[in-house]
């Protein structure tokens, strides 16, 4: 297995880095040097595992969709069950990692950004359970369409600050949790729900999501005697994408794609379809493919899961697509919604918009491929979180609830 090379600048090829103020600079380099220093450590190893299985509930498994690919008629379709983690999504993988090493750096307080709400309950549940305080900025946007995963946040002890700027979704929430840090960064450790922002934030989460591919390697291969034609997963900021990708990267036979939100279409501001639509430039802190507006600012982006709608992209995605190593597509609101429906009534899983989206596109190109073939996609979190949307967008005649089947 050959994972993307990052360099010790934090680079992916020419994506990733640190454009961060002066002052950030060493805050990052001390945490780089502790997550080098860590990484191979074998008691943390021990510790970060343990908590993965005792916690969390590893391994996930490997399900066949024996119904869903017979309807479809063509590939054989899997999932790996990320859904079936405590908290309902892979972010917890992270989290773990993350606020375990912030305990060995002496920090007591725990600061993040959330935009579904996954990775602020995964982060305030953490913190939780190792006796840290925990403060979450989440979009207003966010907190008013993801009102369960707030309470749950707060029930768990966390505090919950709105971001009330700009669009009020998940880039603003980043903005200002990372404004908050800077103010306190002695005492307090950022943790970073996706595979983005400056050195060693992408390789971090690339490295405490792997453990999302080497299963899903391990179980394909048991399963079927092969690895996998296709690995499919959604692609937002694009952390449980590359969790998955990583352990497939150096075996060219299987075909990495990720999926993007192309929301109510392809128009400015109705879609976050960055790797598709978009075009090299630094925001947050790193270089990498993002959606500009027309001073060259961060667009507006839109998608229906709150998880997705964020303008940039990990780098390591980036420095993929160049290489042609991974193909980047995008699926809409309405095929993110059918695939939600038809998951649920085919095979009694309730999956997240946002794995939705990853899925959506496996049905699009399962009957057009033969029987022998294998997909793998990452449904990365479950719908629980999204049943109060989904159910009040149907009442408002947005989406149509399918016909009862029997």
């Amino acid at each position: 297995m050959t994972q993307t090379p990052c360099n010790a600048a934090g680079f992916f090829g020419e994506y990733g880095g640190q454009y961060v103020p002066e002052q950030i600079v060493p805050i990052l380099n001390t945490l780089a040097e502790a997550f080098e220093k860590y990484r191979n450590d074998p008691d943390f190893i021990e510790e970060f595992q343990y908590y993965l299985k005792h916690f969390s509930g590893r391994e996930t498994p490997l399900y066949h969709c024996a119904n869903l690919s017979e309807k479809l008629g063509g590939a054989k379709i899997y999932l790996k069950r990320e859904d079936l983690n405590h908290l309902g999504a892979h972010k917890v993988n992270n989290t773990i990692g993350q606020i375990l090493l912030a305990k060995r750096m002496g920090k007591k307080k725990i600061i993040a950004e959330t935009g579904a709400g996954q990775h602020g309950v995964a982060t305030a549940a953490t913190a939780a359970l190792m006796g840290m305080e925990c403060t979450i900025h989440m979009g207003a946007v966010d907190v008013e369409r993801q009102k369960l995963n707030v309470f749950r946040m707060e029930m768990l002890g966390a505090k919950v600050i709105p971001a009330e700027s700009g669009q009020k979704t998940l880039k603003e929430a980043v903005d200002e949790a990372l404004a908050a840090w800077v103010q306190d960064a002695d005492n307090t450790f950022y943790l970073l729900g996706s595979a983005v922002g400056p050195h060693p934030y992408p390789l971090m989460v690339r490295e405490f999501q792997s453990v999302v591919g080497r299963e899903a390697k391990k179980q394909v291969l048991e399963a079927e005697g092969r690895l996998p034609d296709y690995c499919i997963a959604c692609v937002g900021g694009g952390s449980n994408a590359i969790g998955m990708f990583s352990e497939f990267i150096g075996d060219e036979s299987v075909k990495l794609v990720g999926v993007e939100p192309s929301g109510r279409g392809l128009d400015y501001g109705q879609h976050a379809a960055t790797l598709c639509l978009g075009e090299p430039g630094v925001m947050h802190g790193f270089n990498s493919y993002m959606l500009k507006d027309t001073e060259g600012e961060p667009a507006e982006v839109y998608s229906i899961s709150a998880g997705l709608d964020y303008p940039s992209v990990g780098p390591e995605h980036s420095h993929l697509k160049d290489l042609g190593r991974a193909e980047y597509v995008h699926a809409s609101d309405k095929e993110a919604v059918d695939a939600f429906f038809e998951l649920s009534q085919m095979e009694g899983i309730i999956p997240a918009l946002e794995s939705s989206h990853a899925l959506a596109h496996a049905m699009r190109i399962a009957p057009e491929l033969d029987k022998d073939t294998i997909i793998v996609v990452n449904l990365s979190g479950r719908g629980d979180k999204d049943v109060a949307q989904i159910e009040q967008m149907v009442s408002e005649g947005k989406f149509e609830l399918p016909k009862v089947r029997g």
